[in-house]
């Protein structure tokens, strides 16, 4: 079994949940990158998807087909995106066409993405594929957006770290749940009960499909920002998978629901950041612990004194 990153990636658009996807119109560019790896095309649909609004990427033998709506398109935002690539001896070039129309759920369906095994000891995979290997963990989702299959780096990090935490009797907060992955991963350890928010409704939805796939009970959902946290009581263990900028916003926030001694788990920056998101931390009476790195990507893991 092949881990990393799947071979066809959708993400369903955020400002048009209710629109047919099939009516939009969309702009198909052809990145190719110089070398060309996995990991490289990763770090750069990550950046696409944040900044510049991709939804849905395809890898070829020389990079990857990447596709954004017409409306979104911006030529000097993926030039941007590549004058600023973390990496910079990576040579990235690209091309435009307009695509032709497609069913893009269709195609989704169709494909679905490759099992995901993780440190040997827990495979994710869609509804389309049944596994017939022994795992200590076995996870079933069907994921609507590229960074909740456990493919990339920083949900892998996340997801190991958690094989290996006693969190028996926790209640456990997700931030940004995405697909949920990391909610079912924390009651398959036993947490007492989870909390899990996002921002998007696709994601809530998404989160709650994937929920019932799994025959998970005691995860709780729903949509909103930071500030869904008011109502709540503290948290052992706060998981928090989302970009530099949104972690940096909400710090006071998380440790605001942090019980004294609870573990808050941070990733979904690039390692440059590491320094400044110890900085923040530190404002806040974080006790760092725990530096894992993978691919330019970073998870960070604090205790609150």
């Amino acid at each position: 079994m092949e881990a990393g990153f799947p071979h066809f990636l959708l993400i369903l658009p955020k400002e048009n949940n209710k629109q047919n996807i099939h009516s939009m119109k969309y702009i198909e560019v052809d990145f190719r990158i110089t070398p060309t790896s996995e990991d490289l095309c990763d770090i750069l649909s990550a950046l696409l998807a944040e900044e510049a609004d991709f939804e849905t990427f395809t890898l070829h033998d020389n990079g990857m087909m990447a596709y954004v709506q017409k409306a979104s398109f911006e030529m000097q935002r993926i030039d941007e995106i590549i004058a600023n690539f973390p990496i910079p001896e990576v040579e990235i070039t690209y091309t435009t066409t307009e695509a032709e129309d497609r069913n893009w759920n269709e195609e989704w369906e169709q494909n679905g993405f490759r099992p995901i095994e993780i440190g040997n000891r827990l495979c994710v995979h869609d509804s389309r594929h049944e596994i017939t290997e022994n795992y200590e963990f076995n996870i079933k989702i069907n994921p609507q957006q590229a960074f909740g299959s456990g493919s990339h780096q920083t949900t892998s990090m996340i997801l190991q770290y958690l094989m290996d935490e006693a969190l028996q009797g926790k209640r456990v907060l997700d931030a940004g749940c995405g697909t949920g992955i990391l909610s079912i991963m924390a009651s398959m350890r036993g947490a007492d009960n989870v909390f899990a928010y996002d921002i998007d409704e696709w994601s809530v939805r998404n989160t709650e499909l994937n929920l019932s796939l799994n025959n998970i009970q005691n995860v709780k959902v729903v949509e909103g920002y930071a500030d869904v946290l008011k109502t709540q009581t503290p948290f052992d263990l706060i998981l928090a998978n989302i970009n530099r900028n949104i972690l940096i916003q909400d710090m006071e926030a998380f440790t605001s629901v942090l019980k004294k001694g609870g573990k808050l788990v941070l990733s979904g920056f690039y390692t440059s950041d590491i320094p400044l998101m110890l900085e923040t931390t530190q404002k806040y009476g974080l006790q760092h612990n725990i530096t894992s790195e993978k691919d330019e990507w970073a998870m960070l893991v604090f205790t609150l004194q």
